[in-house]
């Protein structure tokens, strides 16, 4: 059991991590670059009618459930008003009352609309539908008409569909021409087309939907059709037979009752206006989840506070300038100094930029190295010794952000963020090696910890990759086990190999 210990382990923490990435980016929309944005819809529904008398009540239908878009936000614009929503199967009725209303009446009902993508969600099957009393001739060619469509379908989606076709496509002497007597009226179509597939025991409602048209104020609703295939609704144009809303298309109320109803009132009327924005996708993700009441962006780093936000925005880069190291260090073979030091002068190289960050920190070593040889004649035990070095390290960095000042090199004032303690611990074991092993050790020692700090800056300053594990914190346990994966590997470092590789030439010349 133990044997499969890790490789459990490993595949746990990369299912969770990835599991919680999916359902973010998946369900939640949340966007997978900085800086991405979202198209957002102000949909304004105007409605306006003279009292007659009395007491009124002005009930309007409103979006309850909206295929391929989400409800972000609403709002009622109603003075004087009560007001109440109730549900209404699929919808639901936003009420205003009043007691005396005088003069023309304006009410006004506004929505912020999300595109979310096609919804291919189940419905609950409704059951066969009683067949309507048809008479003479309508039983008969109803009769023929059903008959004629099933053999040429397949189901009840292609069923529908052959249905609406026939019908806009009906010659004189046939059977649906019987039922054509409406002059292209989508409304009428669609209740005829109800009444036939009725007799074919096929559930269908008429759907109330309105096109998405930047900047228009006078925007019509119009009538779509949807039949229910013992899994969901399916939408289909009375007169096209195109099946599928389009992109541009809101579902706005479902069935045959009127969008408005105004009681005491006459020359009622709705108009709708729609303007189009583009907003910040990561806060218009954020307003999303709240409205599915997403529990899980509670506890989010989103929700910290701005400042604490920024502060793990750069935390959250060590576990992968780390894992970095992990890997240029058993699996390459880069030698540095420590594990932590090139992950830390990384990090100070986000403020510096690499290159005047790189001439720094060789001239602080270099320095503190001279520093450190002279300590050595004066026999100090270690502990003051490294005291001596730290204080030396911070007077380097003072005199040397005074100089660059005067000279104007203001990059030079960002050597402030450098860790002074591990510029102390680098320029002490830099100089242990030197003394050990000889200056060529010390100094290939040097020059790994630059260019796997280098490795780890270029990684670490990516906006892309500071996005996605900033957003997607779960990231961090898939980091995690790839950490883990590279712990157990015990293979030859690439440096190895090319070693390896010349000494194999050497004894082939020899023999």
């Amino acid at each position: 059991m133990k044997r499969f210990h890790l490789p459990i382990l490993i595949v746990l923490l990369s299912t969770i991590g990835l599991g919680v990435f999916a359902y973010k980016v998946l369900a939640l929309n949340m966007p997978l670059a900085p800086g991405a944005a979202a198209e957002t819809w102000l949909v304004e529904a105007r409605v306006r009618y003279q009292p007659s008398g009395g007491a009124t009540n002005v009930q309007l239908r409103i979006p309850e459930r909206l295929p391929n878009f989400a409800l972000l936000d609403e709002g009622f614009v109603s003075r004087g008003y009560g007001l109440n929503t109730l549900g209404a199967g699929d919808d639901r009725i936003a009420q205003w009352t009043t007691r005396q209303p005088r003069g023309e009446q304006v009410l006004y009902y506004r929505a912020t609309l999300y595109r979310m993508g096609d919804d291919g969600s189940e419905a609950e099957y409704p059951g066969p539908v009683s067949v309507p009393e048809w008479t003479e001739p309508h039983r008969s060619a109803a009769e023929a008409l059903i008959e004629d469509v099933r053999a040429r379908s397949s189901d009840i989606q292609t069923f529908a569909s052959v249905l609406v076709n026939d019908l806009a496509e009906a010659p004189r002497a046939s059977n649906a021409a019987v039922f054509v007597a409406d002059n292209g009226d989508p409304r009428a179509r669609a209740e005829t087309l109800i009444d036939l597939l009725a007799t074919a025991r096929i559930p269908a409602r008429i759907v109330t939907t309105l096109p998405l048209r930047d900047g228009r104020r006078d925007i019509s609703p119009e009538v779509w059709l949807e039949v229910h295939n013992t899994r969901r609704w399916v939408p289909i144009h009375p007169l096209s037979g195109k099946i599928e809303y389009p992109q541009d298309v809101v579902v706005w109320a479902h069935g045959t009752d009127p969008v408005l109803e105004v009681s005491n009132g006459r020359e009622a009327e709705i108009r709708f206006a729609v303007s189009r924005s583009v907003q910040d996708a990561l806060a218009t993700a954020e307003r999303f989840g709240e409205t599915v009441n997403a529990r899980i962006l509670d506890f989010s780093t989103l929700a910290l506070p701005l400042g604490t936000q920024n502060t793990y925005r750069v935390l959250l880069m060590v576990p992968l300038g780390a894992m970095i190291i992990v890997f240029l260090r058993n699996v390459i073979g880069i030698q540095t100094f420590g594990t932590f030091m090139p992950v830390l002068i990384a990090l100070s190289f986000r403020e510096t930029q690499l290159l005047a960050g790189i001439i720094l920190f060789t001239l602080i070593v270099a320095l503190g190295l001279g520093v450190r040889f002279y300590l050595e004649h004066l026999r100090l035990l270690l502990v003051p010794r490294l005291a001596a070095v730290v204080s030396v390290v911070i007077m380097l960095m003072l005199g040397i952000s005074i100089l660059s000042h005067h000279l104007g090199f203001e990059r030079a004032l960002a050597l402030s963020l450098f860790p002074m303690v591990i510029l102390a611990m680098t320029i002490e074991r830099m100089s242990v090696v030197w003394e050990e092993h000889g200056p060529s050790d010390a100094i290939t020692q040097g020059i790994g910890s630059l260019v796997v700090a280098a490795a780890a800056y270029g990684l670490m300053a990516n906006r892309q990759l500071e996005h996605l594990l900033f957003v997607f914190p779960e990231l961090l346990l898939v980091l995690l086990a790839m950490t883990l994966l590279l712990g157990r590997y015990t293979g030859y470092r690439l440096t190895e190999l090319f070693r390896f590789g010349r000494i194999q030439d050497a004894m082939r010349r020899d023999s």
